[in-house]
């Protein structure tokens, strides 16, 4: 090979290099222009819900019951009107007053003591109080009193017939009708937790009376009624009576007579 033909290689081949340099940098001028293209994200995965921890778990709602409302109690004491009558129990001779080895019947110190020896009964009336209507209280006190030993009041009383109401000393109370000396028993007893338990003790006794209707009360608290028409009239007194085998001591204090209007 010539020199001169080895130049003339020479500067061919350095033409060609110069010309695959400029198509490649023709390609990459291309290549700016094209959109550039992003990686796709796949999507943010939503987490699961987690259970909530429920503190106070809702509960039924209960359904309001219906309120049944109570009749009221009736008035056992209606058409009570002003006082017609107090007794202090200072003026002897308005009450049947004696006295024996067996039984007696005394008024001192503001009271009416009756007291009875065994197997005795005494009673004691007042001599001018004849209303047929009336509220009538009375206080009691057992001194002596044990058993079936007992005390109370007697209502539209004569001295041989009368409404008897009586309290036991052993917590119980009925009612009696004496007829010309005859008994029977109107109201069999009933425990009354307002009756004293033998002796000392202390009552008051309320007798609500109109026409043939007689209630008692004691304390203020209604105990049972009586409807008789046997005996329309007559007069207010209290008794004591022994039952057993010791006496029997009871005073009564402090009556109060009220009118009554049905």
């Amino acid at each position: 090979m010539t020199f001169k033909h080895s130049l003339s290689l020479r500067a061919a081949q350095r033409r060609n290099l110069l010309l695959i340099i400029t198509i490649l940098l023709a390609s990459c001028a291309g290549m700016d222009g094209l959109p550039a293209t992003s990686t796709p994200i796949s999507p943010t995965e939503t987490p699961l819900p987690t259970s909530t921890q429920i503190w106070f778990p809702p509960s039924a709602t209960p359904t309001p019951q219906a309120v049944t409302t109570k009749a009221p109690t009736p008035e056992m004491r209606p058409g009570l009107g002003n006082n017609i009558l107090t007794d202090d129990f200072s003026d002897p001779s308005l009450w049947n007053i004696a006295a024996s080895n067996q039984a007696s019947a005394a008024v001192d110190n503001n009271r009416l003591t009756i007291a009875v020896q065994s197997g005795v009964s005494m009673l004691s009336l007042r001599q001018d109080f004849f209303p047929n209507n009336y509220y009538a209280e009375i206080t009691a006190r057992p001194s002596l009193c044990r058993g079936d030993d007992n005390y109370g009041v007697l209502v539209r009383a004569s001295a041989a017939s009368f409404y008897r109401f009586v309290l036991t000393c052993n917590g119980t109370i009925r009612a009696e009708r004496v007829l010309n000396g005859t008994r029977i028993i109107i109201q069999e007893p009933l425990p009354s937790a307002d009756v004293p338990p033998g002796a000392p003790g202390e009552v008051r006794i309320g007798i609500w009376a109109f026409d043939r209707d007689i209630r008692i009360f004691l304390n203020g608290r209604y105990q049972f009624s009586i409807s008789e028409p046997t005996l329309p009239s007559g007069t207010i007194g209290v008794f004591v009576r022994s039952a057993g085998n010791t006496a029997a001591v009871v005073s009564f204090s402090d009556l109060v007579v009220q009118e009554v209007y049905k």
